[in-house]
């Protein structure tokens, strides 16, 4: 295997970052049991959950790495089934790390809609409104390819009948990604519930402009 940022070290702590960000989607109700999975991509190799394990059994040596063509660099467990999806990303993104949750409220919309109605402003942090990928059976190369044209100029999508996906450069920037994703399918779920009332719901532009504010936004280093 080659030597990639950090060496073993850096490997190591890039695990128990993975292994902490997916014990989390089950702590905020994100994914029950071992549904869901989490990847990072560390240089050329991508760390990612293995199939069927609870996330609070995982230790250290427990890690799983495999190359962007899917070839085995570490670990015994066999990679999560939706490794076709989180390297379909990382070959066509600039992603760092992937989130993919079976989240309740997102779940639903995707089964009403084709996209996410601009319910809130914070669609911008996603890159505008957000799409739902047409249903295909998990950890097939369809599914992948139907995300990924969901993702185009977008940072997060709906998987019809099935979760979310989203990715960042960071496993702290695509988890929160996937809460602000949920959080808003929540609200308009929320809203669309009163039986004489329709939410309103923000244009395009008005969330491009809000998208130009957030480039901006929180503490310069």
């Amino acid at each position: 295997m080659a030597e990639e940022p950090g060496g073993a070290d850096g490997l190591a702590q890039a695990w128990d970052e993975l292994v902490a960000t997916a014990r989390r989607t089950v702590t905020d109700g994100l994914v029950v049991g071992t549904s869901g999975n989490v990847s990072v991509r560390v240089g050329g190799t991508v760390l990612v959950t293995p199939s069927g394990v609870p996330y609070d059994e995982l230790t250290p040596d427990d890690l799983v790495a495999v190359g962007l063509d899917g070839s085995w660099r570490a670990g015994t467990l066999t990679p999560t089934s939706e490794l076709p999806m989180h390297l379909a990303v990382y070959r066509a993104t600039p992603a760092r790390a992937v989130v993919h949750t079976h989240a309740v409220h997102a779940t639903a919309v995707s089964t009403l809609v084709p996209e996410l109605p601009l319910i809130h402003y914070m669609a911008a942090a996603l890159g505008g409104p957000v799409r739902v990928a047409p249903y295909a059976t998990y950890g097939t190369d369809k599914l992948a390819e139907n995300a990924l044209k969901s993702l185009e100029n977008r940072t997060g999508c709906l998987l019809q009948n099935h979760g979310t996906l989203t990715y960042g450069d960071t496993l702290t920037q695509a988890y929160d990604r996937t809460a602000q994703l949920e959080w808003m399918c929540r609200v308009w779920l929320t809203a669309s519930a009163h039986p004489h009332l329709t939410p309103s719901l923000l244009t395009e532009d008005q969330v491009a402009e809000v998208g130009e504010k957030l480039r901006g936004y929180g503490q310069r280093g």
